[in-house]
C-alpha cells in the first residue's frame, strides 16, 4: 500500500532510510523461513471452491525502480507473467502541491524519484500498456487531489480508462477520536458523489488503524455505516487488515458489496500491531513479514472465493518495494493462478 508521504508527517528521511535497509536485511536473512512458512497454521480455516481469476492486477508501488528505469520494459514484463491489471499511484502531473511537496521530501530516501506516469504524458502510458494489453483499473492519490481536483481525475481516466479513484490512508491528524472518523465519512460521501458526477467511482483503501474500539464503537464501522453504499466504496489490504487482528473474511461477510477491490498480500508468519495500528512506526515493523504469496500464512484459498462472493471486482498483487520483483511477482501470479 502506497503510503510513504503519509510516514514523513511523522518521521524523518534518516529515520525511514534506517527502517527500510532492517526490511532488506531481514529479507535476506528470511528466506527459508519464509519458504517454510506454509507449514504454520493458517490464518482462516474454512475452504471453498475459488473461481479462477478473470484477470489479476498489480498495485506498481511493488516496482517503482524497476519502472522508472524502464517503464515499458517493465509494463511488457509484468504482461508476460500474466498481469491483466494496474492500479496507479501519485502523485501525478494534476496533483495537489501539497502531495507533491511531501512526495519530494521523501524521494532521496526511497531510490526513485517517478511516480504517478513515471515521466511519461498520460497518452505515452496508455499506448504503451495497449501495446501489452494491460489495462489501468484504479488509481491511488491524495486527500487534497480527491477533495479539489477530481474534475482532472476524471479527465485522466477518459484516457486511461480506469473506474476507481482511492485513497490509501486517512492522515493521522484527521483521525484521533470517532467524532474525526464520522466527519471523514462525510467528507468521503462528499468525494464519492464529486467522482460520480465525473463517471468514476471512490474507493478507501483500509489501513491498521481504527479497528480497535475505542469509547463504544470501532471507528472502521463508523465508517462503513455512515458512509452512502451507493457512492463510497472500500479496497481491502489483506496485510493490514490481518495486522489488526482481524479475520479478512469476517468483514467480507459482514459488508457485502463495499468492498470491490482488494490487496492481495501474504505474511510470512502471524504477526499483529503492536499497538492499535495508527503510527507509521507500527506498519513499518511490519513490513519484513511481507511475503510472496502461497510462502506465507495467510488461507488465500478461503479468502479470495469469500472476496468473490462479497463482490470484489478486482484483486491487485502487491508488495511493497519488493526485491527482486521478476522473481517475487512471477511467484505470486502464479499461486494465484494455481487455487
Amino acid at each position: 500500500m502506497y503510503h510513504y508521504p503519509i510516514l514523513i508527517e511523522k518521521y524523518d528521511a534518516k529515520f525511514l532510510t534506517f527502517l527500510i535497509m532492517k526490511r532488506r536485511q531481514f529479507l535476506k536473512n528470511t528466506t527459508l523461513a519464509a519458504a517454510s512458512a506454509t507449514l504454520l497454521p493458517s490464518l482462516t480455516s474454512a475452504h471453498s471452491a475459488v473461481r479462477p481469476l478473470k484477470s489479476i492486477g498489480i498495485q506498481l508501488f511493488s516496482l517503482p525502480k524497476l519502472l522508472e528505469m524502464d517503464f515499458r520494459g517493465g509494463i511488457e514484463m509484468l504482461a508476460k507473467l500474466g498481469y491483466q491489471e494496474i492500479q496507479l499511484f501519485g502523485p501525478f502531473p494534476f496533483s495537489a502541491e501539497s502531495a507533491k511537496n511531501q512526495w519530494k521530501a521523501i524521494t532521496p530516501m526511497l531510490g526513485f524519484t517517478g511516480s504517478g506516469y513515471f515521466g511519461h504524458k498520460d497518452t505515452e502510458v496508455k499506448a504503451i500498456l495497449d501495446e501489452f494489453g494491460i489495462k489501468v483499473t484504479a488509481v491511488h492519490t491524495d486527500l487534497d487531489t480527491l477533495q479539489t481536483n477530481m474534475e482532472d481525475l476524471g479527465e485522466a481516466a477518459s484516457i486511461l480508462g480506469y473506474d476507481y479513484v482511492g485513497i490509501p490512508a486517512i492522515p493521522e491528524h484527521l483521525r484521533a477520536t470517532n467524532d474525526d472518523y464520522k466527519k471523514m465519512a462525510e467528507v468521503f460521501n462528499a468525494i464519492g458523489e464529486k467522482a460520480k458526477q465525473v463517471n468514476l467511482k471512490f474507493a478507501y483503501h483500509n489501513h491498521g488503524y481504527g479497528h480497535v474500539e475505542q469509547n463504544g464503537a470501532i471507528p472502521f464501522h463508523i465508517i462503513m455505516n455512515e458512509t452512502d453504499p451507493g457512492l463510497v466504496f472500500f479496497e481491502m489490504d489483506l496485510y493490514w487488515t490481518t495486522a489488526a487482528g482481524i479475520n479478512p473474511v469476517d468483514y467480507l461477510e459482514a459488508y457485502p458489496n463495499r468492498f470491490r477491490l482488494m490487496h492481495v498480500k501474504d505474511m510470512s508468519e502471524k504477526k499483529q500491531f503492536n499497538g492499535d495500528g495508527g503510527s507509521p512506526q507500527q506498519w513499518m515493523e511490519l513490513f519484513p513479514y511481507m511475503t510472496t504469496l502461497g510462502s506465507g500464512v495467510m488461507d488465500l484459498k478461503s479468502i479470495i472465493p469469500a472476496a468473490q462472493k462479497a463482490g470484489v471486482k478486482h484483486f491487485y498483487v502487491e508488495q511493497d518495494l519488493v526485491a527482486n520483483p521478476q522473481v517475487a511477482l512471477k511467484t505470486s501470479i502464479e499461486y494465484l493462478k494455481g487455487l
